[in-house]
C-alpha cells in the first residue's frame, strides 16, 4: 500500500514539473528571443515480478512482468528551432536563423543570448538596452572584416550610423 502511494506521489510531482514548464512557456510567449522548453520523464525504479521466457515447442515466449515504482524528471530541454521572423520597425533589431547565439559582454563576463532587440547608446555602442550588455563582433578595418581575430564591442561613432 505504501509503495503505491509513493508511486502516485512521484507522478503528481512530475506532473507539477510538467505544468511548471508549460506555464513558463506561456508566460514567455512574447519574450524576445525565448523559444520553448519541454519536460521529459523516466522511471525512477521498477521491480521485476517474473522473468521473460523463450519459446519452446509447446509454448511461445513470454514478456517479463515488472511494476513501475515511480517517475522522475529526466530533463527539461530548451528547444530553439527557428520561428517566423517578425518585422519590428526598428532597424537595429536582428534575428537568428539556425542554432546560433548572439555574443554580449558585461565587464569581463561573456554571455550568449537569442535576444536581438539591440540599440545604440549615446556613445555609439551597439547594446542590449535593457541590460546594457555590449554586443560583440568584428569591426571592419580598412574595409576588411577579420573573423579570425578576437571579438570586440561593436561601436559605430555618432554621425556614421
Amino acid at each position: 500500500m505504501i509503495r503505491s502511494l509513493f508511486t502516485g506521489e512521484s507522478g503528481l510531482k512530475s506532473h507539477q514539473t510538467r505544468m511548471d514548464v508549460i506555464g513558463n512557456n506561456i508566460a514567455n510567449v512574447n519574450t524576445v528571443g525565448y523559444k520553448t522548453s519541454r519536460a521529459t520523464f523516466e522511471d525512477m525504479l521498477s521491480q521485476k515480478m517474473k522473468d521473460a521466457s523463450a519459446s519452446n515447442g509447446n509454448i511461445g515466449s513470454t514478456n517479463p512482468e515488472q511494476v513501475g515504482l515511480g517517475v522522475q524528471t529526466s530533463s527539461i530541454d530548451i528547444i530553439e528551432k527557428d520561428g517566423a521572423p517578425v518585422v519590428t520597425g526598428k532597424n537595429t533589431d536582428l534575428c537568428l536563423s539556425g542554432d546560433g547565439m548572439f555574443v554580449v559582454r558585461r565587464g569581463g563576463d561573456t554571455y550568449y543570448t537569442r535576444d536581438g532587440a539591440f540599440s545604440f547608446d549615446a556613445e555609439g555602442n551597439y547594446i542590449l538596452p535593457g541590460s546594457g550588455h555590449f554586443v560583440q563582433g568584428w569591426m571592419a578595418k580598412d574595409g576588411v572584416i577579420d573573423t579570425t581575430s578576437a571579438t570586440e564591442d561593436i561601436k559605430i561613432p555618432i554621425g556614421r550610423r
